[in-house]
């Protein structure tokens, strides 16, 4: 990077070419100064497949040149597979270079607090560790490949209501600990070119224009080095755009630049600044052009392939009764429901692909050689009930000796633009189960859906398939798990409630009068179920596989973690069934009993192995103090509690098979603001000054209460350790006292007293 270049150029540009820098030309392109030689550069959408579209052109309906249309996030995320989520981005930047797009918008990172989010389809997960590791594998994918990225929307960006203004309104810890940390992964760990600031407001304040976040945090804590790019239309005012640390605004908004020139006129806005934000440009604009590769060609055939590829290993298997699956090729086969021909393969909004080629489950068949043997119905033919398509899936389920119903969510029932109403299928797809399943014994549902749904025939059904919205080559994926040419290995990135009811974020979503309050704070997805106690329908990260793994000898390498001193956690796991698998090994953990309100489980690693029949492999983890912390006000960094932590091996958030415990060292936090004589006696000794006259008066102070009968003789004996000296550890009833109290006993003069209180406040700040 030439910084003495971006100086000099910033030191020549007048300060309408300033202003004019900060937005964009158009929908796709930054602004040239072709009198100073400043380039442009192309940015386009493509979470999953390149929207690109010739001239100024933003058809979101699926127009623009043909580009493949990878699985969206909801599929991917559900392979639980880093190394694919690489190979996906590292594809998709080959893309760019052959097209000569410099920045790939996306991937879009924000967590599904809600199931009913409209645009949920282009999000990874409920969880933070899950959608920050993948997307740090794609952005570094892509970024492999001298293309940017731009991670969204920078943030609590969770519905499509009134998502140009609604406020989004949290306390700190729930930032943190949910909105924030999947962007602090990605940030720290690749560096992306760009980050897209949000639509919606933070606590009244506009995240183009927040300041607090996008310099405080995103810079100062966290280190952020490239460009904050608008989302199209997000910018309410130019100047406190700038001033806040958004720099480019998109797209392009030439009509408002005098704004910035004004601003700086009247001060305002301090041209420094102005300037901080051209120099982010310039150096995006400048890694664009250095990256660029002239002649680049992408291989189509490869593309194609490894769409089929991520789509086959991101599907779970949710269910398969009687092991109904997988289907054998002599068997009489039907399939019913028009997504068998035609595939709800993508989302409907701004990452709507053009696709090459769509590949569905009944040309997968062809494909296959497998159509004497598969029969097929169209069963439904819109939302409402048709009798005579429901009548004709019928004859034809009768026919066959398995029937596999295509069903799930239409485009009009989920997009960007507008958030889904409830969780149900459409009538005519329920129906059409219901009907089935009345006559056939063998039925098996597949979902093409990008979030959640109802399923009040799950006990009707042998078996369900999960294919999300797999991509274009989610017809041929789905044929190969149900056939069993590929061994299921998704696991739910998210967790299906039975009802919306239950749901953490019922009450308050999608807010009131454009105010959101995030009530259930920390506690979404499986954070609020399984501290609750809450039955799911399939919790998160259930999936099934055609063969079987055990685990066993759950160890770590030294029994305590600290802040300077991470452990590693191993576990050993078998394929104890007859074929190859891949298994997603969960480790979750329980905190100790701390001051902070947490969940009882949160996944803190997670790995995909591959092993033959009889295989085993050691998957082993470091665990830093990091992964086991919360975040503390009080402390305003991250901070675990010291004290025993269960770690546990899952199948799923709700289902452990093994466990052990690791302590974590440290000091106690004090909640205490101010020492007084009501301050409680477990406060009081977290200080040092009070743990230090807590241990040279204990046994005074005891044997005097016991003297006095606050505490019974018997107490005392059982409060003294073998060495005679007394353990404050475990004396609850004790420790909940005011040290008024126990200072009374002490002998401590009054004056004594107070001095006492003065330096602990005083050592306290």
């Amino acid at each position: 990077m030439n910084n003495d270049k971006i100086k000099k150029w910033i030191s020549e540009l007048t300060l309408e070419e300033k202003a004019g820098l900060c937005s964009g030309n158009g929908n796709w392109y930054t602004k040239a100064v072709e009198r100073l030689g400043i380039p442009a550069i192309r940015m386009n959408d493509g979470p999953h497949g390149l929207r690109l579209q010739e001239g100024e052109s933003n058809d979101i309906s699926g127009g623009g040149d043909p580009a493949i249309c990878f699985p969206l996030a909801c599929a991917t995320a559900a392979s639980f597979d880093r190394n694919l989520l690489h190979r996906l981005g590292k594809e998709l930047g080959e893309q760019c270079l052959a097209n000569n797009v410099q920045m790939l918008l996306g991937p879009g990172i924000n967590i599904k607090r809600n199931p009913l989010c409209g645009r949920n389809f282009e999000y990874f997960s409920e969880d933070p560790l899950l959608t920050g590791e993948l997307g740090l594998a794609f952005v570094n994918g892509v970024q492999s490949q001298g293309v940017g990225t731009s991670v969204k929307h920078f943030f609590a960006n969770n519905q499509e209501h009134r998502r140009m203004d609604s406020s989004s309104e949290m306390d700190e810890r729930t930032k943190r600990e949910i909105y924030l940390a999947a962007f602090e992964r990605i940030v720290k760990g690749a560096q992306p070119w760009t980050v897209m600031a949000a639509y919606n407001q933070v606590d009244n304040v506009f995240c183009t224009e927040n300041a607090e976040y996008l310099q405080e945090v995103l810079r100062r804590q966290w280190g952020f080095e490239g460009a904050v790019v608008s989302d199209w239309g997000a910018t309410m005012h130019r100047a406190k755009a700038v001033a806040a640390g958004c720099d480019l605004t998109m797209p392009g908004a030439a009509d408002t630049d005098a704004q910035l020139i004004k601003a700086v006129q009247d001060g305002s806005l301090a041209e420094a600044d102005l300037d901080a934000a051209c120099a982010n440009i310039l150096k995006l604009v400048l890694r664009g052009v250095e990256n660029r590769r002239e002649n680049a060609v992408f291989d189509l055939a490869r593309g194609e392939a490894l769409a089929e590829e991520i789509a086959s290993q991101s599907i779970v298997l949710l269910k398969n009764d009687a092991a109904v699956l997988p289907l054998n090729e002599d068997q009489k086969i039907a399939f019913i429901g028009e997504f068998a021909q035609s595939p709800r393969y993508q989302g409907s909004g701004s990452s709507r692909i053009n696709s090459t080629r769509v590949v569905s489950a009944l040309d997968a068949i062809g494909e296959m050689g497998l159509g004497e043997n598969v029969i097929y119905a169209k069963g439904y033919d819109g939302e409402e009930t048709d009798v005579s398509l429901l009548n004709e899936a019928l004859s034809t389920a009768q026919q066959a000796e398995v029937a596999v119903l295509f069903v799930g969510l239409p485009s009009q029932m989920e997009s960007e633009g507008f958030d889904r109403k409830h969780l149900r299928l459409p009538e005519s797809h329920n129906a059409l189960i219901w009907a089935v399943s009345a006559i056939q014994p063998n039925t098996i549902v597949v979902l093409h859906n990008g979030a959640p749904v109802e399923m009040p025939w799950v006990h009707d059904v042998k078996g369900i398939v999960e294919a999300y919205l797999g991509g274009q080559g989610v017809g041929k994926a789905v044929v190969n798990v149900l056939y069993g040419k590929e061994n299921p290995s998704g696991r739910l990135p998210e967790s299906f409630p039975l009802r919306l009811e239950d749901t953490p974020s019922y009450l308050s979503f999608p807010g009131e009068a454009g105010h959101v309050p995030y009530t259930e704070r920390m506690f979404v997805g499986y954070r609020y179920y399984e501290s609750k106690a809450q039955p799911v329908l399939f919790p998160f990260g259930h999936g099934l596989s055609y063969t079987t793994f055990a685990y066993a000898n759950l160890r770590t390498d030294a029994p305590t973690l600290s802040k300077d001193k991470p452990v590693t956690v191993s576990v050993d796991v078998t394929n104890t069934g007859a074929i190859s698998g891949r298994e997603v090994v969960q480790l979750y953990y329980t905190p100790c009993k701390c001051e902070y309100l947490r969940p009882v489980k949160q996944l803190c690693a997670f790995d995909k192995v591959l092993l033959t029949s009889g295989k085993t492999k050691t998957v082993s983890f470091e665990l830093q103090y990091r992964d086991l912390a919360c975040w503390s006000p009080e402390l305003n960094d991250w901070f675990a509690e010291p004290g025993s932590y269960t770690l546990q091996i899952g199948l799923s958030a709700s289902k452990s098979v093994l466990d052990c415990v690791v302590q974590v060292q440290g000091e106690p936090l004090s909640i205490v603001k101010e020492y007084t004589e009501s301050t409680l006696m477990k406060d009081f000794i977290m200080h040092p000054f009070g743990k230090t006259y807590f241990a040279d008066h204990v046994e005074h102070m005891f044997t005097g209460m016991a003297k006095v009968g606050v505490i019974p003789e018997e107490a005392l004996a059982q409060m003294k350790r073998g060495d005679g000296t007394f353990e404050a550890q475990g004396l609850e009833t004790m420790m909940a006292l005011p040290i008024s109290l126990m200072l009374s006993f002490s002998g401590i003069s009054e004056e004594e007293k107070q001095s006492l209180f003065q330096a602990m406040n005083t050592a306290n700040g």
